[in-house]
């Protein structure tokens, strides 16, 4: 088993995926930025956890058409791939040997806070605590808050489905998510919501 950061990048770098090409095809297709160099690698290893894995490389799409182009040539190349938001995860969640996708620096916008209906519409990388500072002009929340409310991510607490102290009185991430755009790895894109025994 590797024990160094070294030995953990080639194991990585050994993977079944022709790096190099992934990362040169990602450079020509993406707006965003594409990191595929060993000091991003390793700091997109680790998360809130003790684990550590050195991923692929990093992308931070600019948009929703940079990640269709990534999750386009990583299913090209073989290449397995996970969103990330914060890195706050405790159990190793965002960390894998795949292409991360970082959507904290570009794609963290609030698209839309409707007090009337009590919903708000974000991108992934949302930070908690300021949609919350949003919805709280309205004198509304968005109750799941986990501790580390102050840096994680709404695309985060999606995966994780998140809780908090006060999910007690208003549910888990999940119970507070009205409908999701989302893109399978087969290039599916879709959104997604309730769905009645009628429309199944």
């Amino acid at each position: 088993m590797p024990q160094n950061f070294s030995e953990l990048a080639h194991a990585a770098k050994t993977a079944q995926v022709d790096a190099a090409g992934l990362e040169s095809a990602l450079r020509r297709h993406l707006r965003g930025e594409v990191r595929f160099d060993a000091g991003s690698r390793a700091l997109y290893a680790t998360d809130g956890s003790n684990y550590r894995q050195v991923p692929i490389g990093v992308v931070l799409p600019r948009d929703a058409d940079d990640v269709v182009a990534a999750i386009t040539l990583a299913r090209e190349f073989s290449a397995p791939i996970l969103c990330r938001g914060g890195g706050t995860s405790l159990a190793g969640q965002c960390c894998n040997v795949a292409v991360v996708l970082d959507f904290s620096k570009y794609m963290a916008e609030i698209l839309e806070v409707d007090p009337a209906r009590r919903v708000a519409r974000v991108q992934p990388g949302v930070i908690l605590d300021h949609l919350r500072n949003a919805a709280e002009k309205h004198h509304l929340t968005f109750a799941p808050d986990p501790a580390s409310h102050d840096r994680c991510t709404l695309g985060g607490m999606i995966g994780n489905n998140s809780c908090g102290v006060h999910s007690i009185m208003a549910g888990k991430t999940d119970d507070n998510v009205e409908e999701l755009e989302i893109l399978t790895y087969d290039g599916l894109r879709m959104k997604v919501g309730e769905t009645s025994d009628q429309e199944l």
